[in-house]
Formats: C-alpha cells, sequence, structure tokens
C-alpha cells in the first residue's frame, strides 16, 4: 500500500475506506483491519498520512448504532462510509438516506460523538445492488435536515452505463443530462444553503478522463457550476485501479474545452482549482491543518523513503487491482 500509494505517486495524504458486511468475518476490509493499517502507516511515518473510515449500515437498525458505538470508542474512526444500494439486514433491499426511521438514528449518534463526515456510495451500483437504492434523490432532505454534517457523495453519484458514454461522440450540443449527477446538480442549485454537500470523484474520474474525456470534462464543469470549487473532492479508488499517478498526471493535464467555456458557462480548470480539488479540499473537511501539513511531511520517514526508493531506480508497476476470478 505503502509503495502504491506514497512512493509511486505525488499523494501526501489517503483515506482507507471499506464496504460493510453483515459479519466482519465475511468482511474483504473489516474495520479494525482499516485502523490497524492507519496506525502503522502513520506510525511508520511519524506523521499523519492516513486518514480511515468506519464502516455503518442503517438497515441493520440496533446492530450497526451498537456497531458504530465500538467503531469509535475503540477504534477512534475518522469520519463514516455507507451504502444505501447494498442491502445487509434480511428483506431489505438498500436504505435511503433521508429515512427518518431508519439513516437518522445514525446521523443522530454521529452528531452526538462530533464525527462530521458522513461519506455515502452513490451511483455506480453493483449488479446485487438496488439501482433506484444508488441514485441521489435522497441526499437533499437528508442534507437539509442535518446542517451540521458533511455528506461526501462518493462517485458524485454517476450512474455509468454505454447510453451516458454514447454522449461523446455527438452530444454536448445543448445542456446534457448526466443521470443522477445532473440531479444532485439542480437539487444544489434549487437550495443555496446545502453547502454540507461535496463531490467526490472517485472511480467516476478513472472511468472517463482516458475513454471519454469530454464526458470527463463536462460532468467537472457541471459540478463545478453547482457546487463550486470548493465542493469538489478529488478521489481516485486506489489502489483498487494500481497506484493513483497515472490520474493525477491526467487531471493535470485535463482542461476545460472552450466549447463548454462558451456554450455552457463553465470555468477553466485553472491550476487555483486544480489544488483545490487535490487536496485543499478535502484537508478542510476533515480538519487538516495543510500548512502544518506541508512542513511535516518533508521530513517524515516515507518522504525519507520516498528519496532512497526513487535514487534506486524505482519504478510504478503499474498493476491493475480488484476482484480477481478464480
Amino acid at each position: 500500500y505503502i509503495k502504491e500509494m506514497f512512493l509511486d505517486s505525488d499523494t501526501s495524504m489517503a483515506v482507507i475506506t471499506g464496504l460493510p458486511a453483515k459479519e466482519d468475518k465475511n468482511n474483504v476490509l473489516p474495520p479494525a483491519e482499516i485502523i490497524e493499517s492507519r496506525t502503522r502507516i502513520n506510525g511508520l511515518a511519524q506523521s499523519k498520512r492516513i486518514v480511515a473510515h468506519g464502516l455503518f449500515s442503517p438497515d441493520l437498525g440496533k446492530q450497526d448504532l451498537e456497531d458504530m458505538k465500538r467503531q469509535h470508542e475503540v477504534l477512534k474512526v475518522d469520519a463514516w462510509k455507507g451504502y444505501p444500494g447494498q442491502p445487509l439486514a434480511d428483506g431489505s433491499v438498500g436504505w435511503w438516506m433521508d429515512d427518518e426511521k431508519v439513516a437518522y438514528p445514525a446521523y443522530e449518534y454521529s452528531r452526538k460523538i462530533g464525527v462530521k463526515n458522513i461519506c455515502v456510495h452513490k451511483g455506480l451500483p453493483l449488479p446485487t445492488w438496488d439501482l433506484e437504492h444508488s441514485s441521489t434523490k435522497d441526499v437533499p432532505k437528508a442534507a437539509k435536515d442535518f446542517r451540521d454534517l458533511n455528506f461526501l457523495i462518493y462517485h458524485a453519484g454517476f450512474k455509468g452505463g454505454r447510453e451516458v458514454f454514447q454522449l461523446a461522440d455527438g452530444g454536448f450540443k445543448e445542456r446534457t443530462r448526466i443521470p443522477w449527477v445532473s440531479d444532485l446538480c439542480e437539487a444544489r442549485k434549487k437550495d443555496p444553503k446545502m453547502t454540507n454537500v461535496y463531490m467526490d470523484l472517485g472511480t467516476t474520474f478513472g472511468m472517463t478522463v482516458i475513454t471519454s474525456p469530454l464526458l470527463c470534462a463536462y460532468m467537472l464543469g457541471e459540478m463545478l457550476d453547482a457546487f463550486g470549487e470548493d465542493h469538489v473532492l478529488w478521489g481516485t479508488d486506489s489502489i483498487w485501479w494500481g497506484s493513483p499517478q497515472w490520474q493525477i498526471e491526467a487531471f493535470k493535464r485535463l482542461q476545460m474545452p472552450e466549447r463548454f467555456i462558451k456554450d455552457f458557462g463553465f470555468k477553466p480548470l485553472t491550476k487555483k482549482v486544480k489544488e483545490k480539488i487535490l487536496g485543499l479540499n478535502s484537508a478542510r473537511v476533515y480538519g487538516i491543518d495543510f500548512k502544518a501539513k506541508l512542513k511535516a511531511i518533508p521530513h517524515d520517514y516515507v518522504t525519507r523513503l520516498k528519496k532512497e526508493y526513487r535514487a534506486t531506480g524505482g519504478m510504478r508497476s503499474n498493476t491493475r487491482y480488484g476482484w480477481v476470478k478464480a
């Protein structure tokens, strides 16, 4: 993990997240292992390099609240990660973010213990998940009812699908709708007070920047137009995709097409905007003192390790990780 994330890329800090399971024994990355990774990496670096998520699944009811309490008290998690489209309880098809009986007790507990960041997987539904519960239609009410919490929408609600990618072949002649992404952008424009919702680019950027760069630029333009440059967060879903360096370099190269600026009023992707997206925004959301971190990182052990690694000819493997068929 250290090699792929820190030695083979320009990444300075990272978030380790996971996928809930009904029981930890069936979890590909249980919360305890997430926290162990945070402890080992930060300890090795002698500097805070990792922020770690706890996992929550409100459809499990009392079991979920008890597990959240355990993760908070024992593991000291930094934020929560949930998957509304993933059913875990018997008879469940998923859960809604704005369900006052199911989801709100989890938010209320998080508010009580002072954990402000609620990260939610939206879009990119896996084959076994309920499609509707992966949509973003439940975000606005939850955000309105819990203005003091931050809702980080992972994958920016990108639905994907062949019909979406076909837009790049001849679309964008007029304002185009990107399923679920556009819905959330419209909701943000309707509610100027919805400043506690953030769009995370994980996988959505990686899926589109190489195969459909126009689609990628259009979605970024739409998000920035609706949410502002302070509310779009960098994400790569690495090391699922391997070292994130290729995505970092692609983002640095990406420019907003002139016709998008002219036709839709999108703003250019300036260096200042990219710096915010690549890290300054997330640092603010997670309460990281950016200036102090800039002073600490050049002197920590991982930085010294990276210099030695580069000096001895270390190179990226370009391995792509993920599901492996037996």
